[in-house]
This record gives structure tokens, C-alpha cells and sequence, in this order.
């Protein structure tokens, strides 16, 4: 068993509210849920408006595949527009 973690380092700009980081995140995670059905939730930062972090996990039985899966997941993010991935960090352990 391969597992991959992933930790964005985001920040959303233009927001002044925890509300509004909220929203933001939450479409984040939503879409990002159902496009990948990955465990994907706020992990930090929880009392900033405007950064946040945010882990998702990936399991599988190939290095290849979880890596890819992570850097994947990683770009849909960023594409999506809504929030600058500042950092990422990831790690793969085999099980």
C-alpha cells in the first residue's frame, strides 16, 4: 500500500472575513472532492482571512500513480483560480 499526502500552503486574495475564507474554501474542498473523491479538508492556519492550509491524502499500491495523483489534485487546485497555492508539500510513504 502507497500513501501520499499533500499540504497546500494557500492564499486568497482579496478577502477581509473568516466568512468569506470559509466560502472560499469550502468551494475549494467541494470541488476538489468531486472531481478526485479524496479526503481533502482545512488542516491550519484556521484563524487567518487570508491563508490557509490544506491537506489531502491519496492511497494506492503504485508509487507512480500516487505521485502523479498528487501533483494532479496540486494543478486543479491552482487552475481553478479561486486561491494562490503559495507551497506544497507532499510525502509518500509505502505501507
Amino acid at each position: 500500500m502507497v500513501i501520499g499526502i499533500c499540504q497546500l500552503d494557500i492564499f486568497i486574495h482579496g478577502n477581509d472575513s473568516l466568512k468569506g475564507k470559509r466560502q472560499i474554501l469550502r468551494q475549494v474542498i467541494e470541488r476538489t472532492k468531486n472531481k478526485f473523491n479524496v479526503s481533502i479538508a482545512e488542516v491550519g492556519d484556521n484563524d487567518l482571512w487570508q491563508r490557509s492550509k490544506v491537506g489531502f491524502s491519496v492511497v494506492g499500491n503504485d508509487t507512480r500513480f500516487v505521485n502523479s495523483c498528487l501533483d494532479t489534485i496540486k494543478r486543479f487546485i491552482e487552475n481553478l483560480t479561486i486561491v494562490e497555492v503559495l507551497n506544497a508539500d507532499w510525502e509518500i510513504i509505502h505501507y
